[in-house]
């Protein structure tokens, strides 16, 4: 018998599911024909990696800012040659 495979997007919207606390943990469990403990792991894996996200997004910032400033040294550079 195979492995059941959910994609990343079914697993953030139990993950969510179970965040708002609207309905006990098996009872989505029930719901979805999973069981229990895996969404007792996707929840603590999600929440382990959620600071990641936000963290990309400085990097990104950063870069952009970065060749941004070397973008503006080079036109003054040419401005002033």
């Amino acid at each position: 018998m195979k492995r059941k495979r959910y994609t990343p997007e079914f697993k953030s919207q139990i993950v969510l599911e179970i965040l708002k606390e609207e309905k006990a943990m098996s009872q989505i469990a029930s719901e979805h024909g999973i069981h229990v403990n895996q969404l007792h792991k996707w929840k603590t894996q999600f929440l382990q990696e959620m600071p990641q996200v936000f963290e990309k997004q400085n990097k990104d910032l950063e870069k952009m800012k970065a060749d941004y400033e070397e973008k503006l040294e080079s036109l003054y550079s040419e401005l002033v040659s």
